[in-house]
C-alpha cells in the first residue's frame, strides 16, 4: 500500500512538473518583452538566474581584496574589525598599493610624539558668538544623514544608542526627527531637506512652529539645511512606496503607501542671498547653529556665497558647511547622477576650505567632510585637507552589519539595515549592534590620533596639508600642500587664517 501511494505521489509530482514546464514554455514563447526567453523558452531563465548570482560570486570568490566597488573587501574588513573592537592590526604586510595613483601617504616624523606628550584632541564649538545655544562637538568622526525610512527602526535605534556611548553626533537625514533618533539620547543634527519632511505645515511649507518644537529638545544641537548630496546632486530624496509606512508618513507629514520624492531643490531659495536669509531665519527661530550640506561642481558657488557673506556681515554666514563628495552613497539614486555628477571629496574639500580662507571666513565657518570616508586614513586626510569634522553613513552601516548587498532600494536588505520587513529586521539586534557602532567611532578617533602622533603631532587637529602626500601616476608622490597650496586672503579686510 505504501509503495502504491509513493508511486502515485511520484506520478503526480512528474505531471505537475511537466505542466509547469509547458506553462513556462508557452508563456515565454508568446511574450514580447525578452528576446532571450522568446527564442530560448524555459532554459533562457538560467541566464537571468546566473546574472543575478554573478554579483555575489564576484564579491566572495573572484574579486581580490582591493578590487570590489564601491568598497573593497579590505576596507570592509577593516571597518568590521574596528566595530568588533578587534583592533586594526594585520600580519605580513599591507596589500595597499602605495604607488597607485591617488594613494594616500602620511609624512612620518623621525621623532614621533611619546605617550606622555600626547594631548587629547580638543572639541570645537559650532556657532559660538552667533547663536544663543552653540554646540560643542568633541568627536572627529560622526554619523552622516540617514533618514528613518531609508534605514530601519532597529538601525536608527542602534545608531542613536551607539552615538551616545561614543560621544559623536547623529544626523537625522532629511526624513524628519523620529522617536528612535531621540531614544538613545545622543547629540542630534536635524536635517531639513527640500521637502521639509518633519518641519512642514499642511501646505508643505516650512513651519516655524515645528522648528521651535524640535529646537526645544535638548538633544537637538543644530540644524542642517540640505541643498544636495553627493550621490545625486540636482535630484531630491527618493523613498519607494513600499517603504512609506503609516508611521513614516506620520513623521514626514505625507501619505502612506505613496512614493516619497523630494523636489530637486528648495523652491523658495533661488540664489545665495535667499539662502543666507533662510540660514538667518532658522537660526533666529531655533537659537541653534545652522549649517548647509551640498555637493560641489565647481568654484563659482563658494565664491558667490562668500562674497555675499562679506557684503551682508558674518552673522549671516552658515555656522558649518558639510561638503559631500560626488562618491557619496544613497539608498536610491539615478546612475547618471551617481556616476557623473559633482566633484570628488578629494577635490571639493580643499577648494571649499580655500574659498573660506580667501574671504577671511575660515574661523567663522566649521567644515564637515563627507563622502566615502570610512577609514582612519581617509579621516586623517580630510583633517589635513582642512576639515574640522568628518561624517560617514556607509561606514556606520558596515558597523551595523551591512554586507554591501546593494539592495537598499528594494526593501529586501538581508541584514535588516535598510528594510521594513520585520522578518529581515530581526537579524539586526540593537543590544549587540549599538556597541559595534560605538566601537567603530571610538577606534577611528583613536587611529586618527595614532597617525597624528606618528607625524610628530600632539593631537589630530594639528594636521596640515604638508603632512600628506598623494601618489601620482608615475609612482612618485606629491605633497598635498603643493597640489593645493594654501591661498592668501584676497577679499578686502580679510586677514590670514590663524590655524588652531
Amino acid at each position: 500500500m505504501t509503495t502504491v501511494f509513493s508511486v502515485s505521489l511520484g506520478v503526480i509530482a512528474v505531471v505537475v512538473l511537466m505542466m509547469a514546464i509547458v506553462f513556462w514554455y508557452l508563456r515565454d514563447i508568446t511574450q514580447k518583452q525578452h528576446a532571450i526567453l522568446r527564442n530560448y523558452p524555459v532554459v533562457g531563465h538560467l541566464r537571468y538566474f546566473f546574472e543575478q548570482l554573478g554579483e555575489y560570486f564576484r564579491q566572495y570568490f573572484f574579486l581580490g581584496d582591493r578590487e570590489e566597488m564601491p568598497f573593497n573587501r579590505a576596507t570592509r574588513g577593516w571597518v568590521y574589525r574596528l566595530a568588533k573592537d578587534e583592533g586594526g592590526t594585520i600580519g605580513f604586510g599591507s596589500t595597499y598599493q602605495l604607488q597607485e595613483a591617488g594613494a594616500i601617504l602620511f609624512v612620518n616624523s623621525p621623532f614621533p610624539v611619546l605617550a606622555e606628550d600626547q594631548l587629547p584632541t580638543p572639541a570645537l564649538s559650532i556657532g559660538e558668538r552667533f547663536c544663543e545655544q552653540p554646540f560643542m562637538a568633541g568627536s572627529l568622526m560622526n554619523i552622516s544623514g540617514m533618514s528613518y525610512g531609508a534605514i530601519s527602526r532597529p538601525a536608527v535605534l542602534a545608531l542613536s544608542r551607539g552615538a551616545k556611548v561614543a560621544g559623536c553626533w547623529l544626523n537625522t537625514g532629511e526624513g524628519g526627527l523620529s522617536p528612535y533618533h531621540l531614544e538613545g539620547e545622543c547629540d542630534l543634527i536635524a536635517q531639513i531637506g527640500t521637502a521639509k519632511y518633519g518641519y512642514r505645515d499642511e501646505d508643505g511649507q516650512l513651519s516655524e512652529l515645528r522648528l521651535r518644537e524640535v529646537a526645544a529638545l535638548p538633544n537637538v544641537r543644530a540644524f542642517e539645511l540640505k541643498l544636495s548630496q553627493g550621490a545625486k546632486p540636482g535630484k531630491g530624496g527618493m523613498l519607494p512606496a513600499q517603504k512609506v509606512t503609516e508611521e513614516i508618513a506620520r513623521i514626514r507629514g505625507i501619505h502612506a503607501g505613496v512614493a516619497s520624492i523630494s523636489p530637486n531643490r528648495h523652491p523658495e531659495i533661488r540664489d545665495v542671498h535667499e539662502l543666507l536669509d533662510w540660514v538667518a531665519r532658522i537660526r533666529e527661530v531655533t537659537g541653534k547653529p545652522v549649517g548647509l550640506k551640498s555637493a560641489f561642481g565647481g568654484w563659482y558657488f563658494m565664491s558667490e556665497l562668500c562674497e555675499a557673506i562679506c557684503i551682508r556681515g558674518r552673522e549671516f554666514a552658515p555656522d558649518f558647511i558639510t561638503v559631500d563628495g560626488g562618491e557619496g552613497g544613497s539608498g536610491a539614486a539615478p546612475q547618471a547622477l551617481a556616476d557623473h555628477m559633482a566633484l570628488s571629496i578629494d577635490e571639493a574639500l580643499p577648494r571649499v576650505v580655500d574659498s573660506l580662507i580667501e574671504y577671511g571666513l575660515r574661523d567663522r565657518v566649521r567644515v564637515v567632510a563627507s563622502g566615502k570616508l570610512v577609514t582612519s586614513a581617509r579621516v586623517a586626510w580630510a583633517l589635513a585637507a582642512g576639515a574640522d569634522f568628518v561624517n560617514s553613513a556607509r561606514g556606520f552601516m558596515f558597523s551595523l552589519g551591512c554586507i554591501q548587498a546593494m539592495r537598499c532600494h528594494t526593501n529586501t536588505c538581508p541584514t535588516g539595515v535598510s528594510t521594513h520587513n520585520a522578518k529581515l529586521q530581526r537579524g539586526l539586534v540593537v543590544e549587540e549592534k549599538y556597541l559595534r557602532v560605538a566601537h567603530y567611532c571610538r577606534n577611528i578617533n583613536h587611529e586618527v590620533d595614532m597617525i597624528a602622533h606618528s607625524c610628530g603631532l600632539t593631537h589630530a587637529r594639528e594636521f596640515r596639508r604638508e603632512h600628506v602626500r598623494i601618489a601620482q601616476g608615475d609612482g612618485r608622490s606629491v605633497a598635498l600642500n603643493v597640489r593645493y597650496p594654501y591661498p592668501e586672503p584676497r577679499h578686502p579686510g580679510a586677514v590670514p587664517y590663524a590655524f588652531p
